[in-house]
C-alpha cells in the first residue's frame, strides 16, 4: 500500500530521503555540488511530503515560500528501484495542490542539466522553463522552471 503525508522538515523520513539524495547529487554535480549544496538545507522547510510504501519510507519533496505568489519546489527524491512508476509526479502534484491550499498561485524550481529525468518530470507536469532566478543567475548548469498553479490544475 502507498501512502502520502504531509510533514516538516523535523521528520526523520524525511531528513534519511533527503541525505540520499544529498549522496546522489554529489556524484552527479561532482565539483559543483558544494555550490548547490549550501542553498539546499531543510531547516527552513515547513512543508515536506514524504511517500511510504508498504510503511517503508520511499519518496519526498518540499516546497519553500519563495514570493507572495509563488512556493519553490524542493528536495524531490524518490529511491532509485522505484523511479519510472509515476511516485515523483503524484508527490509533485500534492505540493501543488498544497501550495494552492495555501495561497499561491505558481510554483517555480531550479534543478540541473546533469539530471535529465528531473527535466523529463517536470516538463511532463507542464513546468515551462524561465530564465534563472536568485542564486542560479549566471550558472550554467542550471535550469529554472515555472508553472502557474490556477491555470493547470
Amino acid at each position: 500500500m502507498i501512502k502520502l503525508i504531509r510533514t516538516d522538515a523535523t521528520n526523520q523520513d524525511f531528513i534519511n530521503l533527503v541525505k540520499q539524495l544529498d549522496a546522489e547529487l554529489a556524484i552527479r554535480d561532482g565539483d559543483e555540488h558544494s555550490f548547490y549544496d549550501q542553498y539546499n538545507g531543510i531547516t527552513q522547510i515547513k512543508f515536506a511530503i514524504v511517500v511510504y510504501e508498504d510503511n517503508k519510507p520511499v519518496g519526498c519533496g518540499a516546497i519553500k515560500e519563495f514570493s507572495q505568489e509563488a512556493m519553490e519546489i524542493k528536495r524531490m527524491f524518490i529511491l532509485l528501484d522505484l523511479r519510472a512508476k509515476g511516485l515523483a509526479s503524484w508527490i509533485l502534484k500534492a505540493l501543488e495542490r498544497w501550495a494552492l491550499d495555501l495561497g499561491y498561485s505558481k510554483c517555480i524550481l531550479e534543478t540541473g542539466k546533469k539530471q535529465p529525468e528531473a527535466i523529463a518530470l517536470y516538463k511532463k507536469n507542464a513546468y515551462y522553463q524561465i530564465s534563472n532566478y536568485g542564486q542560479y543567475v549566471g550558472v550554467d548548469n542550471s535550469l529554472c522552471f515555472e508553472k502557474n498553479l490556477l491555470k493547470q490544475i
